[in-house]
C-alpha cells in the first residue's frame, strides 16, 4: 500500500464530471478517480473548512462510527476492475480491526473528516496512476502518443484497452495549474 494525499478535485471541461486527484505522498505519481458531484462537494467542504448548518451524510457516518466505539484507522483504494475503483475503510473496533467495503468517494469524504491516512494498493497505481511532466505539468505521453498510465509493464494489452476511456478522460482535464500548491 502506498500513502496518498488528496491533491485536488477537478471538473472535466468536456462533460463536467468530477474527479478527485490523489498524489503519492513520497513521489510524483497521481491517481485520478471519477466521483459524483455530491461526494465531490462533501470532500471539498471539509478540505476548504466550510461549516455547514446541518451535518452532511459523511458527518453522520462519523458520528455513527464513534457512537459504536469505533474509529477510522485508514482507508484504502483497493482495486480497479472494469473501470471501477473499489475501496475499504479499516476501522478499529473493540481492540481489533474490521474492513468495510466502500466507494472511494465515500471513503475519502470520511477520511478527510477524521484525518485518516489514505492508501492505494500498488496494483491500482500500476494500472491507473499517471506521471506529469515537471516542466509543463501535463501528463507524460508514451511513445505511442497516449498518456503514460501506471508505469508497470505487467499490464496486459486487454487491460490497457479497458483503460482507454480512462486515458481519454485524463486527457480532457485542465492540467494547467495542476501542480501549483496552496500555501
Amino acid at each position: 500500500m502506498i500513502e496518498m494525499t488528496i491533491d485536488s478535485i477537478r471538473v472535466s471541461l468536456m462533460n463536467y464530471q468530477r474527479v478527485v486527484i490523489l498524489k503519492e505522498k513520497m513521489a510524483d505519481r497521481y491517481l485520478p478517480i471519477w466521483i459524483g458531484p455530491a461526494e465531490a462537494d462533501a470532500i471539498a467542504v471539509k478540505l476548504q473548512g466550510v461549516s455547514v448548518p446541518r451535518p452532511l451524510t459523511h458527518d453522520l457516518l462519523c458520528s455513527v462510527i464513534s457512537a459504536f466505539g469505533a474509529n477510522v484507522k485508514f482507508i484504502t483504494v483497493s482495486e480497479l476492475k472494469n473501470d471501477t475503483f473499489y475501496a475499504k475503510i479499516t476501522l478499529n473496533v473493540d481492540g481489533g480491526q474490521m474492513e468495510v467495503d466502500a466507494r472511494p468517494s465515500d471513503a475519502l469524504a470520511l477520511a478527510v473528516r477524521v484525518e485518516a491516512p489514505v492508501y492505494v494498493e500498488e496494483s491500482v497505481l500500476d494500472k491507473a496512476g499517471i506521471l506529469l511532466d515537471k516542466e509543463t505539468g501535463k501528463p507524460l505521453a508514451s511513445e505511442s502518443g497516449g498518456t503514460v498510465i501506471g508505469g508497470d509493464n505487467k499490464i496486459s494489452e486487454e487491460e490497457m484497452k479497458k483503460l482507454s476511456a480512462f486515458r481519454d478522460f485524463i486527457n480532457t482535464l485542465d492540467w494547467e495549474d495542476f501542480d501549483k500548491r496552496k500555501s
